[in-house]
């Protein structure tokens, strides 16, 4: 691909995350198109690996450094007087969006297992989407209360005509873990600053879930390991409790891994004969069922699926809604 096709790709990636943006965060959607259409930031783009041109990333190192969201014009002057500490931002950090709300999403899934439970998030960051029963949930009016009173509600909206399995309690979990290239540490100022970099401006139901989680690990912080999904998942699910259904689940991962890597980590996750939960965008997932019993209530949505095979639900990125599915393909 030639520098000017890559550059028009990647004004279209920020085209789309604008589109994305729409209706959540004015802020983002204006600066996305501003990029879109500028030549400085865009050449700048294109000095980095493809994985590290993301807008969330780009967006949430820019505010790293600024102590606030950037405006284009703030944008172009990092850009233009320094470059090198972006750079350095965004080669060492990672868009690890830790959103508590998508376990509001995957809750009903696991809810439909034998318990108890044994969890393993790929891609955990803080592990803040493995406190499934810390947190309480509030689907429709439907409540459920979890363990730790102050940590946050998170409401979610159920779309569709298939009614969710929204269970009466939360399943029992014995243990649990993640893994992460980069694990972020609730104990950290900079890792919680992150993290707090890469809420969007103009949501501040996010910025408040975000806190109220992150004081809730950080009264008991889950175990979160250093290793590659690709090669250590083994050895971390041998750690679990044979008496429990163990769940392998990851939300917005696999668009990070190479595609020529994600058939390897399906037949990886299969092979240990475990549950498999993916919810991530549609055609991520390799050998994922092409066709499906419904069409999504909103673009851009996440598909979720029970070992790579059967779909269960389109999700919202963040968590805000669900919307279930048959099971069954057409």
């Amino acid at each position: 691909m030639s520098g000017d096709d890559s550059r028009l790709s990647t004004a279209e990636d920020y085209r789309a995350f604008a589109r994305e943006a729409r209706g959540r965060s004015p802020a983002y959607e204006l600066l996305a198109e501003s990029v879109a259409a500028d030549r400085a930031v865009l050449g700048f783009l294109q000095s980095l690996p493809k994985q590290k041109r993301q807008p969330n990333l780009l967006f949430a190192a820019a505010r790293f450094l600024l102590g606030e969201p950037a405006s284009i014009d703030q944008l172009r002057a990092l850009v233009r007087h320094d470059s090198d500490g972006l750079v350095q931002v965004m080669l060492a950090r990672r868009t690890q969006t830790n959103e508590a709300a998508r376990c509001a999403t995957i809750l009903p899934a696991l809810a439909r297992l034998p318990e108890p439970l044994a969890l393993i998030e790929v891609g955990a960051s803080a592990g803040l989407t493995l406190m499934f029963d810390r947190y309480s949930y509030d689907y429709d009016g439907t409540r459920l209360n979890g363990s730790d009173p102050d940590a946050p509600v998170l409401s979610c909206a159920l779309l569709g005509s298939v009614p969710p399995p929204v269970p009466e309690r939360i399943p029992a979990i014995v243990w649990r873990a993640g893994l992460d290239l980069n694990p972020l540490d609730v104990g950290s100022e900079a890792d919680v600053h992150w993290l707090s970099c890469l809420v969007w401006p103009g949501e501040s139901d996010r910025r408040q879930r975000l806190d109220a989680a992150i004081a809730s690990a950080r009264r008991d912080p889950p175990a979160v390991y250093r290793g590659d999904l690709l090669t250590d998942l083994p050895a971390l699910a041998a750690q679990a409790p044979p008496e429990a259904t163990l769940v392998i689940y990851h939300s917005a991962v696999l668009a990070y891994v190479a595609p020529h890597e994600r058939p390897r980590f399906a037949d990886a996750v299969r092979s240990l004969g475990t549950v498999w939960l993916s919810n991530e965008a549609p055609g991520v997932v390799a050998r994922a069922p092409a066709r499906l019993p419904a069409e999504p209530e909103h673009e851009g949505a996440f598909l979720l699926l029970q070992d790579g095979r059967t779909p269960l639900g389109f999700t919202d990125g963040h968590g805000i809604w669900l919307q279930w599915m048959d099971g069954s393909c057409r």
